[in-house]
C-alpha cells in the first residue's frame, strides 16, 4: 500500500454545519426559522404553489415558499442587469 493513500476526514458535526453554512453564503442564501400560519399554507395551496396533500411536508412547504418568492420578490435578470 502506498503511504501517500488518503484517509477520510470525518467532520465534527458543528464543523459539518459550519461548512454547510458557508457554502450557503457563497450561494448568497441565508438561513432563517419562520413560523408559518395555516391560512398562509391555505394561500399556498389556493395559489398553486403547494398541493394540499404536501401540507403537512416541511420541505415541500419550504419549496412552495422559495417558488412564491422567486414569482414575487426576485426582479427579472434583465432588470437586474439594467440598475447595475
Amino acid at each position: 500500500m502506498s503511504e501517500n493513500t488518503a484517509i477520510p476526514m470525518t467532520l465534527s458535526p458543528a464543523a459539518e454545519r459550519m461548512r454547510r453554512h458557508r457554502q450557503r453564503r457563497r450561494k448568497g442564501l441565508r438561513s432563517v426559522w419562520v413560523d408559518i400560519r395555516e391560512s398562509e399554507i391555505d394561500e399556498l395551496i389556493r395559489r398553486g404553489h403547494l398541493a394540499n396533500t404536501d401540507r403537512d411536508d416541511r420541505y415541500a412547504v419550504r419549496r412552495a415558499l422559495h417558488h412564491f418568492f422567486d414569482l414575487s420578490l426576485v426582479p427579472p435578470l434583465h432588470a437586474t442587469k439594467k440598475a447595475l
